[in-house]
């Protein structure tokens, strides 16, 4: 989710419904679906000819887990075949959050840091909302640089929606339609994008993006590269649409809706941005990294690179004394504060995991003024402070905001003793 302004949505909202109640008006149709998945069924429901692209980010990582493994060991093939010896060159990885037009900043500090001649090969890539249109670009590398920048300093809100009615409220799926947004994806995603996301998934590069199951209320991790490389004739348009949907913000834009089958059945799911259920998000906290890397014999260094297209900063505002004014800036302090959490999240688990984290956020300084939804002065400048942050030489923060990383004392190394046979043995400090 990002910074659209959410009060003129939220308006038409209450005046709808006040208008639906005064009047007495109930033939006022609305769009149809087929039925949920029932919950009996939601672990065998799968998108109809490519089962297995999609995890539950909340629930049993064991196939996230055997897909990563099985990366890994195509990644050894290739570099085998290319004659490497030796160990595993460390693995990077990058995460981006949502943030609507704010995704300039991201993209902005990608570009620069190609520019700075230091952008690592990313191992893998995830992505949220306008991170999920960002990660596809991030993950094929600098060559699609000039792609991302046109993404982001040229469009305009009429190329991501067109505003519906006051009724829409009530008779319709969302306050705008999302045609133009489609049909902006249909133009930067296209069939050259997917073959080339699924040449480096058999390499064992790894992109997903995430969306929110509404009907579930629960997070989803799609698989992209698993997809492209599935060479289904629909694999293009799900991705298409994942993308869009990824972006969807509940209420503001339509959600998406997804066929799937179950037990033989057809179902709908009803998907809307990840935003929902998480702002940034890397993999499953519920997999242990390290636990799993040693068990399977496999040893490297690993580090994560969060962009987060936020501030951090409180963004402080004199809110009015009206409902409308309240309940907005209640729901923005709320995404802010899930989004802060989000990355509290992510750091306890790559310490767990032994794995480097940085991170970067749109600094308090950056001070331009969103005058509309997409305003193209404000990403350029946007795009602009996090170009030039990158090709200076980007200071990453290694902890959360507000978080100051203890120092831990090495543990104390076991004295040896003499047993009596002879033989020296560890004993611990203090027997």
């Amino acid at each position: 989710m990002g910074p659209l302004p959410l009060v003129p949505m939220f308006r038409a909202v209450v005046t709808a419904g006040l208008l639906f109640a005064l009047s007495g008006t109930a033939g006022c149709s609305s769009p149809t679906r087929l039925d949920a998945v029932p919950v009996a069924v939601q672990a065998k429901a799968s998108v109809v000819g490519m089962p297995g692209v999609r995890y539950w980010a909340d629930g049993d990582t064991s196939d996230f887990q055997q897909d990563g493994l099985e990366s890994v060991q195509r990644e050894k093939a290739l570099l085998q075949q290319e004659g490497h010896r030796g160990p595993l060159p460390p693995a990077n990885f990058l995460a981006v959050s949502g943030g609507g037009e704010d995704g300039a900043f991201g993209a902005g500090l990608l570009v620069g840091w190609s520019a700075a001649g230091t952008r690592p090969r990313f191992k893998g890539v995830t992505g949220i909302s306008t991170g999920a249109l960002i990660a596809p670009f991030a993950f094929l590398g600098p060559e699609y640089d000039d792609k991302l920048k046109e993404v982001y300093t040229t469009i305009t809100g009429k190329d991501i929606l067109e505003e519906r009615g006051y009724l829409a409220a009530i008779t319709n799926d969302a306050m705008a339609d999302t045609a133009p947004l489609r049909k902006l994806v249909r133009r930067i995603f296209d069939q050259r994008m997917l073959d080339a996301i699924a040449v480096e998934h058999e390499k064992g590069r790894i992109l997903l993006i995430g969306t929110t199951d509404l009907d579930a209320r629960r997070p989803v991790i799609w698989n992209v590269g698993k997809i492209a490389a599935s060479r289904h004739p629909q694999a293009l348009d799900l991705v298409q649409t994942l993308l869009v949907a990824s972006a969807a913000i509940p209420g503001a834009f339509p959600p998406v809706m997804i066929s799937v089958e179950a037990d033989g059945r057809k179902f709908e799911e009803m998907h809307v941005d990840g935003g929902a259920t998480a702002q940034v998000f890397v993999y499953p906290p519920g997999l242990n990294i390290k636990e799993a890397s040693e068990a399977a014999g496999i040893a490297r260094q690993r580090r994560l690179y969060v962009i987060r297209n936020a501030r951090l900063d409180p963004d402080w505002a004199q809110v009015e004394r009206r409902t409308l004014s309240i309940a907005n800036r209640a729901v923005s302090s709320l995404i802010q504060t899930q989004g802060v959490g989000d990355l509290y999240r992510i750091y306890i688990t790559t310490q767990r995991d032994h794995i480097d984290f940085n991170l970067a956020y749109i600094p308090s300084s950056f001070k331009t003024t969103l005058k509309e939804p997409f305003d193209p002065v404000y990403m350029k400048e946007l795009f602009k402070v996090g170009y030039d942050l990158a090709v200076n030489g980007y200071a990453w923060a290694k902890t959360p905001p507000g978080y100051a990383a203890p120092e831990v004392e090495p543990p104390i190394p076991p004295r040896t003793v003499k047993a009596a046979n002879g033989k020296r043995r560890g004993a611990k400090a203090g027997s």
